[in-house]
């Protein structure tokens, strides 16, 4: 179970450890509060390992442990849950290293560790669950790194439920909705990442976008996740029925107002699509150099 320093991670790792389970637990800090947490309210069998995704040696170190400890039994269920986003700005907008390590997490590091562990699935005949984003399947707003990477592995993990059915392995995408988590609901982690973007962005790109452009998309986001749900249950009940279920859902949707917005995004047209989610999430106000332009029409 990938990133257990907080959020869905640390609360399925606590809950699949009550019912018993046998878990190993990876997170980027061993020493971070949701680490001590977890060794404060978890059984012995909870083991925690120390693993960064976007490190093929810390990746390696982890898929050694688990191999030695689960060699005859073969491995039941890897949830692939750690996840990373620290921008919201339109693409342009967005520096291209942005993009990369959205991708390294979200994307390659997951996926290095799924090859790693199949084998161990493929004797057990077990599960992966993997939590992905509505955002992967739709143009959020000011989220392009996040949901091209978040993409990715949804079409890489319906991949491999594909192709690893005649090895009786299911596998299960959780896409979840709106809840607080770890850094997601925090101003001052929005607000630091906000004007280190401001200061990276090249002289003509903050001219035509304008500084007040990036504030308030900010703002508005901030705004957003304050009515982020605090009660993570449906989403941890969702990774159980992924690992346990005698027939898992291909996809589940824990969280509010799904129904409405994936049925907005398959049967309505784009610019449809596109003011719902304007209106549901982030709506910018034009950018600087095109408020400019219209100031100019209006005095002809």
């Amino acid at each position: 179970l990938s990133g257990c320093d907080s959020g869905f991670g640390q609360a399925t790792a606590r809950h699949l450890d009550i019912m018993g389970f046998r878990v190993f637990a990876s997170v980027l800090d061993l020493q971070s509060p949701g680490a001590q947490e977890l060794r404060r309210s978890c059984s012995p069998r909870l083991t925690l390992l120390q693993m960064d995704l976007t490190k093929t040696e810390d990746i390696q170190r982890v898929l050694q442990h688990i191999q030695a400890h689960t060699n005859s039994t073969g491995l039941w269920g890897l949830v692939n849950n750690a996840g990373f986003n620290d921008t919201i700005a339109d693409a342009e907008l967005s520096p291209l290293g942005k993009f990369r390590t959205c991708m390294e997490v979200n994307f390659f590091g997951s996926l290095e560790l799924t090859k790693g562990l199949l084998p161990l699935l493929r004797s057990a005949s077990g599960r992966i669950v993997t939590v992905s984003s509505p955002a992967g399947d739709m143009p959020f707003p000011c989220l392009a790194a996040y949901g091209a990477s978040k993409a990715a592995l949804s079409l890489v993990m319906d991949t491999f439920r594909s192709e690893l059915q005649p090895w009786g392995i299911k596998v299960s995408l959780i896409l979840p909705g709106y809840y607080k988590t770890g850094t997601t609901c925090d101003p001052d982690f929005w607000n630091l990442h906000k004007q280190r973007l401001l200061a990276s962005l090249p002289q003509e790109l903050l001219q035509a976008y304008g500084e007040e452009y990036v504030e308030e998309i900010n703002q508005q986001f901030i705004q957003f996740m304050k009515v982020a749900v605090e009660d993570l249950s449906a989403v941890v009940n969702s990774i159980t029925d992924g690992l346990l279920a005698a027939n898992p859902a291909v996809r589940y949707y824990p969280g509010q107002g799904l129904g409405i917005m994936y049925f907005i995004h398959r049967y309505l047209p784009y610019f449809v699509r596109d003011l719902f989610l304007k209106g549901f999430f982030i709506n910018p106000k034009l950018p600087r150099a095109l408020r400019r332009e219209h100031h100019n029409d209006v005095k002809k």
